[in-house]
């Protein structure tokens, strides 16, 4: 374009330079045509200033529009509000560029990705009289146009495909699901926690380089699978107790699910193994009858652990299904939520959901923990909850206590941990010191007063060990 204008005025001012050296004129005449090639060559450069200008202005609101827009659909998945947040961010950037033609800037967007097109045009001043009546400031037919990406689909890594060139995160999602989260305060961790699954996860489970692993909690834990349950608590256990108190006896009954572990490896992530098996669950309240009794769950049905998945779907449709019962034995819930992503505890899990080597090229561990109060139950070396009739001391140490020293271990083994208290009582709580304690650094605790500030808590934790938004051209 620049060349086009440097031959059309060249081409004048030969043509006035021989009229110039044509002596039949007068010095009159000279004059009058050197002023009409300086002028004409002053005009280009007011023309081509003009044009620069422009342009510039142009591109830089074309960018910021692109990158907000991959923004709105990156935290929000709707494409038309990306659309909407891409146009009306380019309208406020361009107000203060001079007046210009044809402009038919649009943008779109699809799957991981907003992009623009479109012309637009700047009228020139004095470049008319070199027969040039515009200048161009973008195009469809030049590769000026950016893109913004975010890229947490790709080529997937390590479990998925064993790509480790591109970065991987895997991430355990720690939810209290206990009794006092019944009601509206369940429905805004649902909100929130599907908030998160769609901005971390690609669309397509095959190709995401993020997997996420679900950990709703209460009194206790319930595995997916037998094959899961018997490899962390092993097997043979007796299908009921009876223990004497001071005063009484009572049995109690094994159940589908686990509590806290005993030993010196209580507070690492050491495989399990014998004399270092989380202990089964016995309780008193059971269902069946004579041999076929067994003890309940506390946790509900629906509500068992998710190891590593990239299966958006899946993971939605776990969250939107859960329930909740039971007090609150966060221990449990900030055990688990290491042992998904502990390749130690593999043998839990198929292929597909095994974590990756600690230390692996490109790879990120995230814990987030979520809970709505204190830390209040814990077990006797019987598996049977404190405070029950007959039941013994604790096994280990109170609930908080064990939580922070499992917090401890976990960031010592470079797994990065976001904490997220709902409603809690305030900064005096044990549960508000715990997740201070226990988030990696102050910037990752969160304490939402309502579902509102549930939901924009889990967003910025997403939005922040997502992917980055890319600006290509």
């Amino acid at each position: 374009m620049w060349s086009a204008v440097v031959v059309r005025v060249e081409r004048i001012s030969a043509r006035l330079s021989q009229v110039w050296q044509d002596r039949s004129g007068n010095a009159l005449m000279m004059f009058a045509l050197s002023s009409v090639v300086l002028m004409l060559s002053v005009g280009a450069a007011i023309d081509i200033g003009r044009w620069l200008l422009a342009r510039d202005q142009t591109l830089a609101a074309v960018d910021a529009a692109v990158l907000a827009g991959g923004r709105t659909l990156q935290t929000s998945g709707d494409e038309a509000a990306a659309v909407t947040a891409a146009q009306k961010f380019y309208l406020m950037n361009v107000q203060s560029r001079i007046a210009v033609k044809n402009d038919s800037i649009a943008f779109a967007a699809s799957g991981q990705s907003v992009t623009a097109s479109g012309n637009a045009q700047v009228n020139t001043l004095f470049l008319k009289l070199a027969d040039i009546d515009s200048l161009p400031l973008i195009s469809n037919a030049t590769a000026e146009f950016a893109k913004a990406e975010f890229a947490m689909g790709g080529n997937g890594g390590g479990s998925n495909n064993g790509d480790t060139d591109s970065e991987r995160s895997e991430i355990s999602l720690m939810l209290d699901v206990t009794g006092s989260m019944s009601g509206q305060k369940l429905e805004d961790l649902k909100a929130a926690a599907t908030d998160l699954i769609e901005i971390v996860l690609a669309n397509s489970a095959e190709q995401s380089n993020t997997r996420v692993a679900l950990v709703p909690f209460s009194e206790d834990i319930r595995l997916p699978t037998s094959t899961a349950r018997d490899a962390a608590r092993g097997t043979g256990l007796p299908s009921n107790k009876t223990l004497t108190g001071w005063w009484s006896s009572k049995t109690y009954y094994l159940s589908d699910c686990v509590v806290e572990r005993t030993g010196v490896q209580k507070y690492t992530d050491a495989m399990p193994d014998s004399g270092q098996y989380v202990m089964g669950h016995y309780t008193s309240k059971t269902s069946g009858y004579g041999s076929d009794k067994k003890g309940e769950c506390t946790i509900p049905a629906g509500s068992e652990v998710v190891p590593l998945s990239s299966d958006k779907t899946a993971l939605l449709g776990k969250i939107n299904g859960l329930s909740a019962s039971g007090y609150t034995a966060g221990h449990l819930g900030t055990a688990w939520a290491w042992y998904t992503l502990s390749p130690s505890w593999s043998s839990l899990w198929d292929a597909a959901n095994q974590p990756e080597a600690y230390g692996a090229a490109n790879l990120k561990k995230i814990a987030i923990l979520m809970t709505d109060g204190e830390y209040n139950t814990q077990y006797d070396s019987n598996g049977v909850k404190v405070g029950s009739t007959a039941a013994g001391p604790a096994a280990n140490d109170t609930s908080t206590n064990q939580a922070r020293a499992l917090c401890d271990a976990m960031k010592q083994g470079g797994i990065i941990i976001y904490t997220v208290g709902f409603a809690l009582s305030g900064p005096s709580s044990q549960s508000y010191q715990t997740l201070q304690q226990c988030a990696t650094d102050p910037e990752k605790f969160y304490s939402a007063a309502d579902g509102s500030q549930l939901k924009d808590a889990f967003r910025d934790i997403a939005i922040k060990i997502a992917a980055p938004l890319l600006l290509t051209k």
